[in-house]
C-alpha cells in the first residue's frame, strides 16, 4: 500500500513539472544574482591584502574553496616578498 501511495505522489510530481515546463500554470519569479560581487580594486594594483580579503561565492559545481583558498595565500605571500626590498628572493 505505501509502495502504491509513492508511485502515485511521484507520478503526480512528474506530472506537475511538466505542467509547468510547457508553459501551463503560473510562470516562476524573475531569477536574479543576490550574491555578493568579489570586490577587486580597478583602480590600483593589486596587493596581498585585496587577496587576503577575497572570498569567492559558493556554488554546486564551482572549484574547491580550499584549493582556491591555498592559491591565493601563495599569490599574496609572493606578493608581499616582491613588495618587501629587505625579503631576498628566491635562489
Amino acid at each position: 500500500m505505501v509502495t502504491v501511495l509513492f508511485a502515485v505522489l511521484v507520478i503526480g510530481l512528474i506530472g506537475a513539472a511538466v505542467v509547468v515546463a510547457s508553459g501551463h500554470g503560473d510562470s516562476m519569479s524573475e531569477e536574479y544574482d543576490d550574491r555578493p560581487d568579489v570586490r577587486i580594486p580597478a583602480d590600483r594594483p593589486l596587493t596581498s591584502a585585496d587577496l587576503k580579503s577575497v572570498r569567492f561565492t559558493t556554488v554546486l559545481r564551482g572549484y574547491d574553496a580550499a584549493e582556491v583558498d591555498r592559491l591565493l595565500d601563495v599569490l599574496s605571500r609572493q606578493l608581499d616578498e616582491a613588495s618587501d626590498p629587505q625579503t631576498p628572493g628566491p635562489a
